[in-house]
């Protein structure tokens, strides 16, 4: 089977590519904003949605809440200031939020051109952005929307809000914004909104792969697991090279540096760059390969997947970069690792 590009998410759990900036496009009227959906409900058995947005400075969306949904908000390019719980900060390239269900938040797009990536669990929730939107046909952001957003938004919410997991607190008093702390440069122990400094946290190595996690299962309750995977084709052949089938846990790679090559069981490799996407379902044999001198690869995924498993294999990391030897592994406990994580390696 080969890996081919679509511009939208297929309607089933299969293997597919997305091409930089495509995706199920749509836009929230005078939002000055667009997402750009990579995968939902239908791609991942209801597990998650992945996606991409960008904006322009403009109003939030305002305060509000959900009742089951987690909501994540990695930033890539620009800043955006997220209230999250009782914290409020400016976030900016690289840095990363949680908000669990029922934590009150809030995210402004700052400008003057910011782009994020979100996760939401379970996958459905994306239809409340369906039910808001309309389609965007444009190229980056619609910056000349000057529609208003909250006369717009508020009243189809009110309308239809018993069909939705948004529960808006108009009254809400937020936190005053503040100043990173070094408590946000470490991942927390258990479930709890936080934010996560950019290129802080733990690293693993597995031989010559590395995992930094912005969110792992501990503290996802779970239901996600997203991490900066990194390596080299210096290296050679890892155990990600190896065919992979994980039986519960679907994959969404987001190249952002380098080439990565993908190939599934009994297909030709595909070559992968910078802005592509590659979701990979549950069941499905791949292996990845690391075919530039540095490659930076974010890992979405609904459960244990590749972060868990290098985390597991691997070892702690202090160093601030990759190294230039790879760092010495034991494989006699990849057999019982890749039982405890319903993953198949074929070595």
């Amino acid at each position: 089977m080969a890996l081919s590009f679509t511009e939208q998410p297929p309607q089933g759990r299969v293997p597919y590519a997305i091409p930089q900036l495509e995706g199920e496009r749509i836009t929230i009227p005078g939002s000055k904003g667009a997402f750009r959906i990579l995968a939902s409900s239908k791609q991942t058995n209801g597990l998650m949605a992945v996606f991409q947005s960008g904006a322009v400075l403009s109003d939030a969306p305002g305060f509000h809440y959900h009742n089951h949904a987690h909501d994540v908000f990695l930033v890539t390019k620009g800043f955006l200031k997220l209230w999250n719980g009782d914290k409020c900060r400016i976030m900016g390239p690289g840095d990363f939020a949680y908000v669990p269900p029922t934590v009150v938040h809030n995210p402004e797009m700052l400008g003057p051109h910011t782009e994020t990536y979100g996760v939401v669990t379970p996958g459905d929730w994306v239809d409340f952005f369906r039910y808001v939107s309309e389609p965007y046909e444009g190229i980056l952001v619609p910056e000349n929307d000057d529609r208003d957003l909250k006369a717009l938004l508020i009243p189809k919410v009110m309308a239809a809000k018993q069909d939705f997991d948004v529960v808006f607190q108009p009254h809400y008093q937020p936190p005053a914004l503040g100043e990173w702390s070094a408590d946000e440069e470490k991942l927390p122990e258990s479930s709890q909104p936080y934010f996560l400094r950019a290129n802080t946290g733990p690293k693993w190595m597995l031989g010559g792969v590395m995992s930094r996690p912005f969110i792992t299962t501990r503290q996802s309750q779970g239901v996600c697991a997203i991490s900066s995977i990194e390596s080299s084709k210096t290296y050679g052949e890892t155990l990600l090279s190896k065919f992979l089938t994980f039986q519960s846990v679907d994959h969404c790679l987001c190249v952002q540096e380098g080439t990565l090559t993908v190939q599934l069981k009994d297909g030709p490799e595909s070559t992968f760059r910078e802005g592509e996407t590659v979701v990979i379902p549950a069941g499905q044999a791949f292996a990845l390969r690391f075919a530039s001198r540095y490659v930076r690869v974010w890992s979405f995924t609904d459960g244990d997947g590749i972060e868990t498993l290098i985390h597991r294999l691997g070892t702690p990391f202090e160093g601030a970069v990759l190294p230039d030897q790879v760092p010495e592994w034991n494989p006699a406990e990849v057999g019982s690792v890749a039982s405890e994580l319903n993953v198949t390696i074929e070595l």
